[in-house]
């Protein structure tokens, strides 16, 4: 965790002055940074937070000169100790890149080279600035994989990029970056693509490093959970400009710019009520290429008055070395935030909070909950196997081997009811999210709509069944046809359905867009042309087209900032309560299913481990792993954070091909016994509706609950 040390108690490793980087268009020049100051002591860990496109990657990318052929520093100065980066030549900086400066990207795959091993990447930095021999280049290769906790590093050395999970790619990314010893690293969404149990490694890794090796860290991320619990210093920008600049601790607990405050409110926890609509962010940021006169967040801003678009606010010090660019700052966290933060303290240190007894929405948790219970079963998931065969060779079948992504699940989900799914990656949740969806047949099992076997109907009775099956993608900008424009993607389901005449088709396309928040100028532009938020709303339009029964939506928020994360789930709830829709949401941040679902189910390695009411998942977990997810999402707040004492989830998820005996979740549970090897654990109930099959469960079983289905 942080250190909190002060800034002005370290010797600074890096001090940028004034930064102005611009991109030089065809159209225009974009300011991407404008006029960005701050420095990183040694040992020390500095936060860069903002929404995308605020500038914080292209500040990392300009330290480096790493920028694109348009981007050019302009202005200002980049001290790394007394050499100022940006009067070094490209033969001088190349010197400098991962020896004395190294970053770690957010995709490590796009950065790994897919056909060389492990070994020979790491030691690539020693071979390239100090000429090491090849066998010393290696033992120290050997050493850094080893120090930053690769299981078999010898063995790993081996290995090409593709046979590494993702959390183990992005150590072998800061292997390669620690093995010339550097002096800063710039981690630029570290942990973004990865579950939050590997995140935790990950970050708990980074700490251990920077504070062993007294290195200096520029952390670069849009989640404030990770600045909370992960840096001494935070920096936040928008549009461009640095907004606001303190220490973590004051940043949290004395808020003073609008933006700040407003990204804080936006983050969903799971103090949060799903009865409560989530407070957004109106808008979106400005484009770069015609800013707005005045203050730049004045367009979103809440407080905004006149006086903020006359001129723009200049960057002050409130007192105590706070910086914040604004005419009316705030005066701490909301509310909303300073409450929430505080049920969150109870929950972290002394256990759960008591579930509230009244929720501030039209409709209590409990009485959606009865209302539920009234409803009739939509979906039926009956002993559901998916596995996928792995071929030896060309012409030598698969041996009996196969990837075991799926074994044996049963559930049911209601009309109107938000079934929510977790697990970390690989545990099968988007495989049985497409079996559900039509998307893949199952091995065995069945999967009833109304009664229906949806993957046995033919003709007729099958296109009119998908019909009412709908998927929201993970990742909009690939699903949807760059070469169409929005308004002939969202009509397609209706031609491809043969539903209406041409005008009822395009009459159905502008209700669809007014429904989402979309401009009906969307119908004639294409996707690029589109936010990732936007682009979100439009796969979301496509898939209400045909008034589908039910959405499988397949991580529909991961991708996105979390202001506009909160604009996407308020929306997803309008919608359900509009048009009785039925969710199944497929996602590994428990923070949105807390808020979307009524019912959560838990997988691990193919078997759903837990099940029951949201509510009662959350604040009484009665399995290992559910709680370990719980315990490692990171939580807003630097207090509760570094309550935290170690990652509760450990080491990386076995290989579906060859599952553990017994429990699956043996080899990674703190509590795990003898028995827990040699027999499969059965489910037990926990209360109404709420069951988990764990040989040693942290809640009481409930003798007097009648026998759950699944159990």
């Amino acid at each position: 965790m942080s250190t909190g040390v002060a800034a002005d108690s370290r010797q600074h490793v890096l001090k940028v002055e004034h930064l102005r980087t611009e991109f030089r268009l065809r159209s225009a020049t974009v300011v991407a940074v404008d006029d960005v100051s701050f420095e990183v002591g040694e040992g020390e860990c500095v936060g860069l937070v903002g929404e995308s496109g605020c500038g914080k990657s292209t500040t990392g990318l300009s330290i480096m000169r790493l920028l694109p052929r348009i981007g050019h520093v302009t202005g200002g100065r980049v001290l790394l100790g007394d050499r100022d980066l940006t009067a070094l030549s490209e033969g001088e900086m190349r010197k400098v890149r991962g020896n004395d400066v190294a970053m770690i990207f957010q995709d490590p795959m796009t950065s790994l080279n897919p056909t060389a091993t492990i070994g020979v990447q790491v030691a690539e930095p020693l071979r390239i600035h100090f000429r090491t021999p090849k066998r010393q280049a290696a033992e120290r290769a050997l050493e850094v994989l080893n120090l930053v906790g690769v299981p078999n590093p010898r063995e790993r050395m081996n290995d090409y990029p593709h046979q590494l999970s993702g959390g183990l790619r992005q150590r072998v990314m800061i292997a390669m970056a620690l093995t010339a010893s550097p002096k800063l690293l710039i981690a630029d969404e570290p942990t973004t693509a990865l579950d939050v149990t590997i995140q935790a490694q990950i970050l708990d890794l980074l700490d251990r490093l920077r504070q062993e090796l007294s290195m200096a860290v520029l952390l670069i991320t849009h989640d404030m959970g990770v600045i909370a619990g992960r840096t001494d210093r935070v920096m936040v920008m928008y549009a461009g400009k640095t907004v606001e600049s303190t220490s973590t601790n004051e940043l949290f607990g004395a808020t003073r710019h609008p933006y700040a405050q407003a990204l804080l409110e936006s983050v969903p926890q799971l103090t949060t009520s799903a009865a409560d609509r989530l407070p957004t962010i109106p808008g979106a940021p400005p484009d770069l290429a015609s800013l707005p006169g005045g203050c730049r967040f004045a367009p979103r801003c809440r407080f905004a008055e006149p006086a903020c678009r006359a001129a723009e606010p200049p960057l002050e010090d409130l007192g105590g070395g706070h910086l914040a660019a604004c005419i009316h700052p705030v005066g701490g966290p909301s509310e909303r935030q300073a409450n929430g933060l505080a049920d969150a303290a109870v929950n972290v240190i002394s256990g759960p909070a008591p579930e509230p007894a009244a929720a501030t929405g039209p409709q209590s948790v409990a009485e959606r909950r009865a209302a539920l219970a009234e409803a009739p079963v939509l979906v039926e998931i009956d002993r559901l196997v998916k596995e996928y065969p792995i071929r030896r060779g060309l012409g030598l079948g698969t041996g009996g081997v196969s990837v075991k992504a799926v074994s044996g699940i049963s559930l049911t989900i209601r009309r109107g009811e938000t079934f929510g799914l977790a697990g970390e990656s690989g545990c099968g949740k988007s495989t049985l999210g497409r079996i559900v969806s039509g998307h893949e047949h199952p091995t065995s099992g069945a999967v009833r709509i109304d009664g229906k076997e949806i993957l046995r109907l033919k003709g007729s009775e099958l296109r009119r069944g998908r019909s009412e099956l709908q998927l929201m993608f993970q990742d909009p900008y690939a699903s949807l046809n760059p070469r169409m424009r929005v308004g002939a993607i969202i009509r397609e389901p209706l031609l491809v359905q043969g539903s209406g005449n041409r005008r009822q088709q395009w009459e159905r396309v502008a209700e669809l867009l007014d429904e989402t928040g979309l401009s009906r100028r969307a119908i004639d532009l294409y996707p690029h042309e589109f936010s990732g938020g936007q682009r979100q709303r439009i796969g979301l339009a496509r898939a209400l087209a045909l008034s589908p029964r039910l959405i499988v939506a397949d991580e529909p928020v991961s991708a996105l900032d979390v202001s506009i994360q909160s604009q996407i789930l308020n929306l997803m709830k309008r919608l359900q309560g509009d048009h009785g829709l039925t969710y199944m949401v497929v996602s590994h941040d428990l923070s949105v299913l807390r808020y979307l679902s009524d019912t959560i189910g838990v997988m691990y390695l193919g078997k759903l481990v837990e099940y029951g009411p949201a509510e009662a998942v959350y604040t009484a977990p009665a399995h290992p792993y559910t709680h370990g997810l719980l315990q490692a999402i990171p939580v807003p707040d630097p207090i509760v954070e570094r309550a935290k004492r170690s990652v509760a989830v450990r080491g990386e998820l076995p290989s579906p091909v060859n599952p553990p005996s017994g429990c699956r979740f043996r080899t990674r549970c703190p509590l795990a016994q003898e028995l827990c090897g040699q027999a499969e654990p059965a489910m037990q109930v926990f209360g109404e509706g709420h069951v988990a099959a764990c040989h040693f469960p942290l809640q009481t079983p409930t003798a007097g609950e009648p026998p759950h289905p699944l159990a």
